[in-house]
Parts: C-alpha cells; structure tokens; sequence
C-alpha cells in the first residue's frame, strides 16, 4: 500500500496542476530560420485535457526584448490554430504572446524563435587595458596567504562521498567565499579532477549541497560556492533579513559601479581565482584537470573562471547572465540583470566599468573547451545573449539547445555535463 501511494505522488502531471496546457509547434523543428524566411507556429490548447473548440486566442508577436508590432486573434479548431509571426531582416529572436480566457480565468504562452542566430554579435566592446586591469587585479593575490577553513558535514556524507563546509578568504580586503566541497569516500592522492561551481544570483543560502552528490560519486571533487561570505548553515530569515538590508534595489551587482577597480563583482570574479587555488591545493587534485560548471549567474562566472584561469580545462554552462548588460543603449538586447529598468544607473563611467565585467568580453578570452545549453523562451537571461557568448567561444565547443526551456535545466541536462567534462580529463 506504501508503494502504491508513493508511486501515485510521484506521478503528477507536468505541467503540474494546471487546467490548460499550451504546445506551441514552430514550423521548422529546431525553431530555427534564416533571417528573411518566414515562421509559422501551429498552436493547440487543452483544457482538462480536452481540446477547446471555438474559443479565441489573443497574440502579440515582436522582437525580443521590444514592444508588440502586430496584435490579433485567432479562433481555435480541434484545439488548434496557427499564428504567422513574420520574419526578421538582422539576427535575433521574435516571440508570440499568447492569452486565452477560460471560465474567466486568464492563461498565458510564451514561445520564442531564432532568425540565424549563429550571426548574433555583442554590442560590448572590448577596453584596450582589459588584459591588464585583470593581470593587475590577480596580481594582489601572489603575497596573499591561503586561509582556509574546513569542517566535516556529516549530514552531507554518504557511504559513498564526504562532505565539507568550507570558507576562503579571496583578497587582502577579507572578503570570503564559503562552500560545500564533496569528494569522494577514501580519496586517493593526485587522483582526482576538481570542478568548481559558483551560484546563481541572490543572496541565498546553498539549499541542495547534494544535488550534484553525483559527481563526488563518479570520482570528481566539487566546490559548491556561496560568493558573499555568508554562512550556508544560516537560518533562512537571516538571509531574508540580509536581502532586504542590501539587496532591495539596485542590488549587489550595481554596488561601486563608479569605479571598476571598487565594484562588489571585483572581489567576486577575482575570488573565483582563489577559490580555484584551494582546489589545486588538495593532495587529492590529480594536478592536470579544473572544471568550471554554473547556470545563469552560475554560468557567467564559470566563464569568468575559464577566461582568466589558464588552469581551467573545459567549462560546461547554462544560459549565462552579464552578458551585454548595457546592450539597451544601442537599442539591443540587453542581459541579466536587466540594467534597461535602472536607466538611472547608465551613466559614462558606470558604463566604463561594466565592460570589464561583461560575460561577452570574457568569453572572448577562452581558449579551452566549452559545453553550453540554454533555452528560447528564457526571460532571465534571454537567447539572444547565450548566443552572444556560444558565438564568440573558440572550438571546440558544443551546444545543447532546449527551445521550450524558460530559465531551468533538467536534471538529466545537469547529469549529462558531467558527461561531456569526463571526455576531457587528461589522463
């Protein structure tokens, strides 16, 4: 009977509970077209299951990130109808919005195609003095003695893993990265490649230390970040209270823009750095292999670790953010986190900083190999950006496209980046 229930909570429907659900079909199967050619997408609509008849639903199509240029209606047959959403002249994204009204209940779509995308280019430019503000800013870490602290989690460690909490301090200014480290039971002396795993944005506690148990598990050494010198072991509502003190606004990722060499992003860009250092320091580093992984914010300082670490061997990403994040003043697309809604942050000099923190610059840097996945209808950090990054890496590289993914990953796409990073461990 236990087996039984259990079975039965496990099966719920996806998307769970909800009375309509949405299956939008582009008429090209990987939501791909050439700019200039047209795209159709063929709409049904459930209710309960059941295939509405008659009902209308109301679209808005456009640009990504711009306002609707054609609004209409169409009336649903079978379930079905097809909205033509023209085409774009210059690469990018358009998107069809849709909203049906059941029962007088509202229910939205977002679905979002690609006009060659492989030809989308940055807006951001490279500063001349790049190179050197990081070699500078790395620099002040040679004289800085490792101080690191370790503690066993036992809540954390299985028959198979042990699991530690951590804390590095990063700079001279005693700023600190904590995290949970997992390796695997009875690890062997120079045997095993490390992955470093910096986390989304927020000021957060690391809720899941062993989602990725499964890498410990299959020999690798993970460090799960916490990039704010908070304590993970925090109860809830001190983090909660930390949000609303500092993050209320403008946030952490706007914090000393007037200067690049006193954004908070220096600190934590350049401790990704140090935090690599422990991970070289462990006797059970096989001394050859450093991964980077993350997703979102996540993403984007994977790819600042794999650009200004040459000890970072390959890199595997999902929809980074910073990425052309002043994009909006040339009327393009603009990246998490969103500046276009704090025009009143786009000032010369804040501008003149965020250029030596955009993903887009560091991604121009990478020289290693690089697996990246992302999503069209993603609102968070949008397609158009993500390419920005895939288009400027070098080969080898791969991609994994999930069109209908918004700002998530499966769990099967999490596993499956490890199995990419395993062809590249240098033996």
């Amino acid at each position: 009977m236990i087996l039984s229930v259990a079975t039965q909570l496990r099966a719920e429907n996806n998307p769970y509970r909800t009375d309509i659900v949405w299956v939008t079909i582009p008429d090209h199967v990987d939501w791909i077209y050439r700019t200039g050619e047209k795209a159709t997408v063929e709409i049904t609509c459930l209710h309960h299951g059941m295939p509405l008849d008659g009902q209308k639903v109301e679209y808005s199509l456009g640009d990504e990130q711009k306002e609707s240029d054609q609004t209409g209606t169409v009336t649903l047959k079978h379930g079905r109808a097809v909205v033509n959403l023209g085409t774009r002249r210059t690469p990018g994204f358009r998107y069809c919005a849709l909203t049906i009204t059941v029962e007088g209940n509202k229910y939205t779509h977002l679905v979002k195609v690609g006009y060659s995308p492989e030809k989308i280019t940055p807006a951001v430019t490279l500063p001349n003095d790049f190179d050197a503000f990081w070699k500078e800013s790395l620099d002040e870490l040679k004289d800085l003695h490792l101080k690191v602290t370790r503690e066993r989690v036992e809540e954390f460690c299985t028959e198979k893993i042990d699991c530690y909490l951590v804390r590095i301090q990063v700079d001279h200014a005693g700023h600190a990265f904590y995290g949970y480290l997992t390796m695997p039971k009875e690890a062997q002396p120079g045997s095993h490649p490390v992955v470093i795993a910096p986390p989304g944005a927020g000021i957060k506690t690391i809720k899941e230390p062993l989602r990725h148990k499964y890498y410990a598990e299959q020999g690798f050494i993970r460090l799960e970040l916490e990039i704010h010198g908070l304590n993970p072991q925090m109860p809830e509502n001190c983090f909660m209270d930390l949000r609303r003190a500092f993050d209320w606004r403008h946030g952490y990722l706007t914090h000393g823009l007037y200067d690049k060499k006193f954004y908070y992003m220096r600190h934590v860009y350049v401790g990704l750095i140090r935090a690599i250092d422990y991970l070289c320091s462990l006797p059970e580093w096989d001394g050859r292999n450093v991964f980077a992984t993350g997703g979102s914010q996540g993403g984007a300082l994977a790819i600042v670790a794999t650009a200004l670490d040459p000890r970072v061997t390959a890199a595997a990403v999902n929809h980074p953010a910073l990425v052309d994040m002043t994009a909006f003043l040339q009327g393009k697309v603009t990246g998490y986190p969103h500046l276009e809604r704090l025009r009143d942050l786009a000032t010369p000099p804040h501008v003149e900083t965020l250029r030596y923190y955009d993903v887009a610059n560091m991604a121009r840097r990478i020289k290693v190999p690089v697996r990246m996945t992302f999503g069209f209808n993603d609102e968070t950090c949008p397609p158009t950006t993500s390419f920005v990054v895939y288009n400027l890496l070098p080969e080898p590289k791969s991609l994994l496209l999930t069109p209908i993914n918004e700002h998530w990953t499966s769990d099967t796409t999490e596993f499956s980046h490890m199995e990419w990073l395993k062809q590249w461990i240098k033996k």
